[in-house]
């Protein structure tokens, strides 16, 4: 079995190279030296209104995962990345969040 911390690591690590790869240049913050509050796992430019919290895991309990998100958010909308094995990245958002996006992106 994969040590969690290790695998949560690679997960930070394979996602900010897949954001980079679409053209949102993204770095780990590292959470030993600096508190949870506003410190998300992964900081991307061009997504500095969202919070973006990192689970690579195969049983998540989204709603704890989105708890913490919106703990730490700090003003910022608070957004859960997360993979399982062999699957694709998803994200977990407020349908209120959501769509306050469209709205603004139709302009």
């Amino acid at each position: 079995m994969v040590n969690g911390k290790r695998k949560g690591s690679a997960g930070e690590r394979e996602l900010c190279a897949y954001l980079t790869a679409e053209g949102f240049p993204a770095h780990r913050n590292d959470q030993v030296f600096k508190g949870g509050v506003g410190n998300p796992d992964v900081a991307a430019e061009g997504l500095d209104a969202y919070h973006i919290e990192v689970k690579r895991v195969e049983h998540l309990n989204l709603g704890a995962a989105m708890g913490q998100a919106e703990h730490d958010a700090a003003g910022k909308i608070p957004v859960v990345v997360h993979r399982r094995n062999r699957r694709p990245w998803l994200i977990t958002l407020n349908l209120s969040d959501f769509l306050k996006g469209l709205k603004q992106s139709e302009g």
